[in-house]
C-alpha cells in the first residue's frame, strides 16, 4: 500500500506513512513541534498578558519617580537685577520643600557665606555683599518626597557714589611690642557702627578674646583684655566693601593684615624716684635715669604704648597748646606716647645732672642723649634701639590724672567690662 503525504501550511511532509503506526506517531510529533516552534515565536513577539501588567506597573512606579517635585526655590532679588542693595536685598527661600542647598558667589569664586534655617524655609547671608559685583545663585529644594527643584539667578549690586575707608594700624607684617591694639580710623564718620564692626574681623593664633570699642564715630580699636601673649600672630580681615557706614556711603576696602607680637618689653617710669626700670619678658634688663613733667608741667600717668619712633624730630610748643615755651628742631630717639604730645625722648640740652634729680619737662620723658644722637651708647639711644612700636610704658607716680584712653593707643587704661560695651 502506498503512503500518504502529510502537510503542514501547505508543505508536504515525505515518508509519513498512515498505514505504518510508528511512522504515524513520527509524523505527528514534528508536527507538534513545528507548531510549538510558532506558537513561541507569536508569544515573543507578541508578549503574553502576564508580562503586559507586569511592565505596565513597573511603568506606572517610574512615573511617579519623575514627577515633578512640588518644591519651589524663590529667590530675590529677581533675575539680571541690577543695582543691588548690599545688605537686606539678598533673601531665599522654599515653599512645598525644604532648602537644601545654596551658592551665592562672585565671578572669582569667592562663595558668601550663609545658613539654611532649621526648618529649610530660608536662607540668610551671614555678611554684606561686595558693591559693584556680579552674583551667581544656585538653590536647590527638596519636597516631601525626596525630589528636588533648582533654581539659578544672578544680579549685579550698587556702584556707590559715596565711600570711605578703614586706616589701620600696625602695618602688615609688622613685628610689634605686646600692648599694640589694632586701631582703625575711619575717612568718614560712622552712624551704623554695629554694620561697619561686623564688617571687621580681628583673630588671634593662640586664641584670645578680642573685643572691639569705638572712640566717637571715626576710631575703632581691638584689643585683648590683657597684653598679647609674646609670638601672638593676629590677623586683621577687613571687609568693608559694600557696607553701607551712614547712609549713601559705602566701605570700599577688602584687606587682610597680618602682624606678629614680639618679645614683651614694659617699662616703667616713676615721676617721684625720676627712674624707669625697663623689664624685658619678665626680668629686669635695665635701670634709667630720667627727668619727667615739671610740678607745673607734670606728665600723664599711666600705661601708654609707644605708637610712633623718630631718629629725630622737631618739637614746637605752639602746636601742643604751650605757645613760644620751646621750639626744638633735632630732639633725637623720640618715642611718641600720646596723639597730644606726650614723647619720651633724647634730652641733649638739659644738664646730665636733672636725670634721675630734677623733673624738667613740659610733660615728656627725658633721657640723657647727644645732640645728633649720633653717640649709641647714651640711655636714650640704647632705649630707641631696644624699643618697638607696640611696647608699653607705665608712668607712676606723677601729680597728674591718668591719660585717657583715645589719647594715643592707650585704651589699657579702660576696663574691660568698659571696654566690652
Amino acid at each position: 500500500m502506498r503512503g500518504e503525504t502529510t502537510t503542514v501550511n501547505g508543505q508536504p511532509i515525505s515518508g509519513a506513512s498512515a498505514g505504518a503506526s510508528g511512522k504515524r506517531r513520527g509524523g505527528t510529533g514534528l508536527l507538534a513541534l513545528v507548531l510549538g516552534a510558532m506558537l513561541l515565536l507569536v508569544t515573543a513577539c507578541g508578549g503574553s498578558a502576564d508580562a503586559g501588567d507586569k511592565k505596565g506597573a513597573a511603568g506606572g512606579a517610574e512615573k511617579g519617580d519623575t514627577a515633578a517635585s512640588q518644591a519651589v526655590v524663590s529667590i530675590a532679588p529677581e533675575d539680571g537685577a541690577e543695582s543691588v542693595a548690599t545688605s537686606g536685598a539678598l533673601k531665599i527661600g522654599a515653599e512645598r520643600g525644604k532648602l537644601t542647598a545654596v551658592k551665592v558667589a562672585d565671578p572669582k569664586g569667592n562663595e558668601v557665606e550663609g545658613e539654611i534655617s532649621s526648618d529649610g524655609a530660608s536662607w540668610t547671608p551671614e555678611r554684606h555683599l561686595a558693591a559693584a559685583t556680579k552674583y551667581t545663585v544656585h538653590a536647590v529644594a527638596e519636597d516631601s518626597e525626596g525630589r528636588e527643584s533648582a533654581k539659578d539667578t544672578t544680579f549685579t549690586t550698587l556702584v556707590p557714589a559715596n565711600t570711605f575707608i578703614g586706616q589701620y594700624t600696625p602695618e602688615d607684617g609688622s613685628t610689634v611690642g605686646v600692648g599694640m591694639p589694632v586701631s582703625i580710623n575711619f575717612t568718614r564718620g560712622i552712624t551704623d557702627p554695629d554694620a561697619v564692626e561686623r564688617a571687621i574681623r580681628v583673630t588671634a593664633e593662640p586664641a584670645v578674646e578680642i573685643e572691639g570699642h569705638w572712640f566717637g564715630n571715626d576710631r575703632l580699636d581691638f584689643r585683648p583684655e590683657k597684653y598679647w601673649a609674646p609670638g601672638t600672630k593676629v590677623t586683621v580681615e577687613l571687609g568693608l566693601d559694600g557696607v553701607e557706614g551712614r547712609p549713601g556711603v559705602y566701605g570700599k576696602q577688602s584687606k587682610t593684615v597680618k602682624f606678629t607680637i614680639g618679645r614683651s618689653q614694659v617699662s616703667t617710669v616713676d615721676a617721684s624716684t625720676k627712674r624707669m626700670k625697663v623689664v624685658r619678658d619678665g626680668k629686669q634688663i635695665k635701670d634709667i635715669p630720667i627727668s619727667a613733667g615739671a610740678p607745673a608741667t607734670t606728665t600723664y600717668n599711666g600705661q601708654m604704648v609707644i605708637s610712633e619712633k623718630l631718629k629725630v624730630t622737631r618739637m614746637n610748643g605752639d602746636t601742643v597748646g604751650f605757645g613760644g615755651e620751646y621750639d626744638i628742631k633735632d630732639v633725637p630717639h623720640a618715642m611718641r606716647l600720646s596723639t597730644s604730645g606726650t614723647f619720651l625722648h633724647g634730652n641733649y640740652w638739659g644738664a646730665s645732672s636733672i636725670f634721675g634729680n630734677t623733673n624738667t619737662s613740659h610733660g615728656c620723658v627725658g633721657l640723657r642723649d647727644v645732640r645728633g644722637g649720633y653717640d649709641g651708647q647714651t640711655p636714650a639711644a640704647w632705649f630707641y634701639n631696644k624699643s618697638l612700636i607696640g611696647d608699653v610704658v607705665i608712668v607712676k607716680n606723677s601729680h597728674d590724672k591718668v591719660i585717657q584712653p583715645d589719647n594715643g593707643l592707650n585704651g589699657w587704661n579702660m576696663d574691660w567690662e568698659e571696654w566690652k560695651k
